[in-house]
């Protein structure tokens, strides 16, 4: 089980990505438009270098809803392997066995 204040500063960032996503999105759309004004575009810059940097959602850490474990991380369960081995031994995935051959 990883630290739950890792866990919690993961769900922040990630809720204030979503919060800045479409400020962030304008003011990159003004930069790399090649018609707007220099001073535009600088003014652009300044107002993106403002925002918060978790509010970027490149720092938002894939974790396991299960454990919060950051590694082997499976995005289409949502689930490290190793709580995805737990839950599929014990009949908690169905269609899922273990392999044998």
């Amino acid at each position: 089980m990883a630290k739950l204040s890792s866990i919690q500063k993961n769900n922040k960032r990630r809720q204030m990505s979503d919060r800045y996503k479409n400020r962030r999105q304008k003011l990159k759309e003004i930069i790399y438009t090649k018609t707007t004004l220099p001073e535009e575009r600088f003014v652009a810059t300044l107002k993106l270098a403002e925002l918060p940097r978790n509010g970027v959602k490149i720092r938002v850490r894939n974790r396991c809803e299960v454990s919060g474990r950051p590694r082997a991380y499976y995005r289409k369960f949502k689930m490290s392997r190793i709580a995805l081995r737990e839950l599929a031994l014990g009949g908690g995935i169905p269609g899922m066995t273990k392999a044998s051959w």
